[in-house]
């Protein structure tokens, strides 16, 4: 019997509300399949917030996706960007030479455009981490080659026009969106509320499946800012979230509640970890590489290693923070109970 091939994904469009529709468009990643770019009807056209990511036939599928929604590209009035990840913002300059439109994003952007900079600088860097954390060089560096690549994934510069930071109005014909940083996610993440419809666009803050996901290395404490978002998210009432990933979701207090665990979970995990739950080379602490499997609860392989071990030392950073570990090595780091 053959095997059942996975069928390939393409840009579609669906009306979620009269004058919201949301353009489902695919990504390359494993486990992640797609992302959302929303329209939002605005005078004679719309308010795109997010353009998903740039690949070969990317604009076709935003094209298919706005087709299926009776929408085209020469329709977009504003370009809108929850945060600078490539497959939120990716597609911004082919879109912009298309239309003219102007484009909104939060002006801490340095975790994308250093990189855009010198790409050979972010594969680099990925090497480092991976060394950071106490993995062996020799699968480090043979998997940074097997997976390196001069794509990042975004055509193009990243230069908003606009700064999109807290106050922030995007008029649209279901009333204003007022912008709201949520840092964590990303240092540039923000998120759009319309109190009219208790309405949020959300990005990656909030999605619909609960999954975690830190920028390492540009802020003090990418956790604890997180955890501060999740508190002005909850406080605006929202009763209907548009994210970035998967369909649109109702319960807010739910999902807020339920990141708040998982990051509890997984911050108690590194204790039990660095106190004997997993085996070390070093009598004296535990290094990201050794807590990861058992933090993440899921094998650390070339294709997920370089994220698996960011978030463990985004939770290490923040029980560092917070007075519950301490650094006890850094060559590779290593931590242990304070």
């Amino acid at each position: 019997m053959s095997q059942r091939r996975k069928t390939r994904e393409l840009g579609r469009g669906e009306r979620v509300l009269p004058g919201v529709w949301r353009l489902r468009l695919p990504l390359p990643w494993p486990g992640v399949p797609h992302c959302n770019a929303w329209a939002v009807a605005a005078g004679d056209g719309v308010v795109l917030f997010d353009t998903g990511m740039h690949q070969p036939g990317s604009m076709a599928h935003l094209e298919r996706a706005m087709d299926m929604v009776h929408l085209r590209p020469e329709l977009i009035r504003q370009v809108v960007l929850t945060h600078a990840h490539v497959d939120h913002c990716g597609q911004t300059t082919p879109i912009v030479l298309r239309t003219g439109a102007p484009v909104w994003g939060h002006p801490a952007h340095d975790h994308l455009t250093k990189w855009l900079k010198d790409p050979d600088a972010y594969w680099e860097r990925r090497v480092e981490v991976a060394l950071q954390c106490g993995v062996p060089e020799d699968p480090v560096r043979a998997a940074s080659a097997a997976l390196r690549h001069d794509d990042l994934g975004i055509a193009g510069s990243y230069s908003p026009d606009h700064d999109l930071v807290d106050g922030v109005v995007i008029d649209t014909d279901l009333g204003p969106f007022v912008t709201v940083e949520t840092p964590g996610h990303a240092p540039s993440h923000v998120c759009l509320y319309n109190a009219e419809r208790r309405m949020l666009i959300s990005g990656d803050h909030l999605l619909g499946r609960v999954s975690l996901y830190f920028d390492y290395g540009y802020t003090d404490d990418p956790v604890g800012e997180f955890l501060t978002s999740l508190d002005r998210v909850e406080a605006l009432d929202a009763r209907l979230v548009l994210s970035g990933h998967g369909r649109t979701f109702t319960d807010v207090d739910g999902h807020v509640r339920a990141n708040r665990l998982l990051i509890a979970d997984r911050s108690e995990r590194c204790l039990q970890a660095i106190d004997g739950a997993v085996p070390g080379e070093s009598d004296e602490g535990r290094t990201p590489f050794e807590m990861a499997s058992y933090v993440m609860e899921t094998e650390v392989k070339p294709v997920n290693g370089s994220w698996l071990l960011a978030e463990v030392l985004c939770f290490l950073r923040h029980l560092e923070v917070t007075g519950r570990v301490r650094k006890v090595g850094t060559d590779p780091d290593r931590f242990a109970l304070a």
